[in-house]
């Protein structure tokens, strides 16, 4: 039989040891990693993906698209996939920094107390690359979402191109923490920032559910422990960064298997979520 080959796309100079391993115990049998990949760069490695084995045989082969910076890893995943023709094609996926996967991750645990198509909910640091996933995952199961910054220009900025992802109207930036009438809460800040006071998450009445993806002290989210697991603090359900993270590699190993069951699969942020459903 034909050994899993996982390709490592990573923008960064020094490929992901962490994205390395996760494949390897996803059950990858080799791991070719490239680190400094540029777009120049890209249909040639592809090339050699494509043209090494034959076509009932390229299922044993796939793509991760890792690194730090989203924006190029989405770039990259729109060459690789532009490369493919005919039945040429090995699948792939992106998760860029993790944001896909942990995005997924928190959103289908919050799926788990609240209805998201009756759902309010507040993204805390929501400009950045977990952020502005877990808005896109939330506004696609139809929650109304409110996409916070310090900034309103960058909030209005990441907003609309959510918007303009999920192809309707359902995120407002904001600035602050406003909390009146938002059931759900998910932190998506940078590490060693507190984005919302435990005082301020007590005085929330209407807050069902307060999720922290950072696991780095200061809570994002005052009063909840980043091993809080479906926790219930002060009449609300809350998780940290390391109760959610055990579901998040989870998803990441699931969608990392799920490469090699197929030729021509593409796992971005909502097909990964929708591999979370069913786990």
């Amino acid at each position: 039989m034909k050994r899993k080959i996982l390709i490592q796309l990573d923008a960064d100079a020094q490929p992901s040891v962490f994205d390395r391993v996760v494949a390897v115990d996803a059950g990858a049998d080799e791991v070719f990693a490239y680190g400094g990949v540029t777009l120049d760069q890209v249909e040639s490695l592809v090339h050699g993906a494509m043209f090494t084995r034959g076509v009932d045989d390229l299922k044993h082969t796939a793509i991760f698209i890792g690194g730090s910076d989203v924006g190029v890893g989405e770039s990259i995943l729109e060459k690789v996939t532009s490369t493919f023709f005919g039945p040429l094609s090995v699948s792939v996926m992106l998760d860029v920094n993790g944001a896909n996967t942990t995005a997924a991750a928190a959103v289908r645990v919050a799926s788990k107390h609240v209805n998201l198509a009756q759902t309010r909910a507040l993204v805390l640091g929501g400009t950045g690359p977990v952020g502005r996933r877990v808005a896109r995952l939330l506004a696609r199961q139809g929650a109304n979402v409110q996409l916070a910054s310090r900034s309103m220009d960058r909030a209005a900025a990441a907003a609309d191109d959510v918007n303009q992802a999920v192809g309707d109207q359902r995120v407002t930036p904001v600035t602050g923490a406003p909390l009146a009438g938002v059931a759900l809460v998910i932190a998506a800040g940078a590490a060693r920032v507190q984005l919302l006071s435990q005082q301020a998450r007590q005085r929330a009445t209407d807050l069902q559910v307060a999720i922290d993806l950072n696991a780095v002290p200061p809570a994002g989210i005052g009063g909840i422990e980043a091993t809080d697991k479906a926790e219930s603090r002060d009449g609300q359900t809350v998780y940290g960064a390391i109760g959610v993270g055990g579901f998040k590699m989870k998803i990441h190993r699931a969608a990392l298997q799920s490469l090699f069951d197929t030729s021509d699969r593409v796992l971005d942020a909502e097909a990964i979520y929708g591999l979370a459903q069913a786990l």
